[in-house]
């Protein structure tokens, strides 16, 4: 791993950059201390907004889903007060 400063990293970015896509890791300080590193660009998988869903719900159930006529009717007036 490779520390460079702020002046350092804006005079030699493109050095840098090369130097992380051939797998270094650069880390970016401001007064020393770490401020931002820089890393190799990893590709990610897109998923869709269903299945993002079903692979944080776990498996799923359709029944869970199923509703009856009954579930849809509208409670009395009497049944909310």
């Amino acid at each position: 791993m490779r520390t460079v400063n702020m002046h350092e990293a804006k005079t030699q970015l493109s050095r840098l950059v090369e130097a992380v896509e051939r797998g270094e890791t650069v880390v970016i300080a401001r007064k020393g201390k770490p401020a931002a590193q820089l890393v190799p660009y990893e590709e990610r998988r897109r998923r869709s907004w269903p299945q993002v869903i079903i692979e944080l719900s776990g498996p799923y159930d359709p029944e869970a889903f199923e509703l009856s006529r009954a579930d849809l009717k509208a409670p009395e007036a009497q049944e909310l007060f």
